[in-house]
């Protein structure tokens, strides 16, 4: 009798441990969905996040088309063929069947196929460098990272700012980038593209906003201990005009980088430092930066070289 009773506690015990264990996995799945429910990449405000997106759905769904049947028949399999199950036959020594061979490699090429076109398809059509499609002319923004912040140079407008970048929407921009020390990596979720930023380097990256607004931007590379404060917005204004008003308003500080030695001062290394506008900057402040390192790549801005 108390071997009975004591069996039975031990199996409500473990019945317990598994209600509890469910009810966390639920309540974490939960969590998880909701936390997606404003995900900066699935709510694009321009046409390369627009495009970014479809893609990372498209390979979701494909990837699902083999995920949702393993589930359905994991479960299946362990419910047909259960120890209590004396119905089905026996068959030790079963080994092969061309019916579940086709399936499971037929199903596998042909979804690795198709992934393997949109591939090829998306990293031609989204190549960051690519201009982008428009009867607008686009303007272009020179980006240097920082420790641990982000320089923004307008070299059309001889105008910087720090951790803030400003553009009209429905205008390409070409930001051209390089980093004063390690790599690191540019990063605006809502408007595209990733793209790393390297010393002695220049890459391109070439982003539209189509939607007026402010959009979190950050540096997506571990580059030490500020990196996880290494953060700027980036504002797409109205249109032109909003965009002259504010380089107006940038043009009227009194915060200059005049020379070599201000941009060394600014680019020593501090945490969380605030939005800054510059009223001037040196003419070839960029390419300086990209030279400054042995062995570093020709960079003459597009309209001297």
């Amino acid at each position: 009798m108390k071997a009975e009773l004591g069996q039975t506690s031990r199996k409500l015990m473990e019945a317990s441990r598994y209600k509890r264990i469910l009810s966390r996995g639920s309540l974490a799945t939960a969590i998880l969905f909701l936390s997606g429910c404003n995900s900066a990449l699935l709510d694009p405000k321009g046409a390369i996040g627009v495009q970014t997106k479809e893609l990372i759905i498209t390979a979701l769904l494909l990837m699902l088309i083999v995920v949702i049947p393993v589930i359905l028949m994991t479960v299946y399999f362990a419910y047909r063929y259960r120890d209590t199950n004396t119905d089905q036959e026996y068959a030790p020594d079963w080994s092969h069947s061309t019916k579940i061979e086709l399936v499971v490699w037929t199903i596998p090429i042909i979804i690795i196929a198709i992934l393997a076109v949109i591939t090829w398809r998306s990293t031609h059509e989204l190549e960051p460098s690519k201009p982008l499609e428009s009867d607008v002319k686009p303007m272009t923004i020179e980006v240097v990272s920082l420790d641990w912040k982000w320089l923004f140079i307008y070299p059309d407008e001889n105008i910087a700012t720090v951790n803030y970048v400003a553009f009209p929407k429905d205008v390409p921009v070409t930001f051209r980038l390089t980093s004063d020390n390690i790599m690191n990596a540019f990063f605006i979720p809502r408007l595209g593209s990733q793209i790393y930023a390297m010393p002695g380097m220049v890459t391109k990256l070439n982003l539209i906003a189509n939607h007026e607004g402010n959009f979190k931007g950050f540096a997506s590379n571990y580059s030490g201990e500020g990196f996880s404060q290494m953060k700027f917005t980036a504002s797409a204004l109205t249109d032109r005009a909003a965009f002259l008003n504010w380089v107006q308003e940038v043009k009227s500080s009194p915060d200059r980088i005049e020379d070599w030695e201000q941009f060394r001062t600014l680019a020593e290394p501090s945490i969380a430092e605030p939005v800054t506008l510059f009223s001037s900057v040196p003419p070839f402040l960029f390419t300086d930066v990209v030279t400054q390192h042995p062995g570093s790549m020709n960079c003459l801005p597009e309209n001297q070289g």
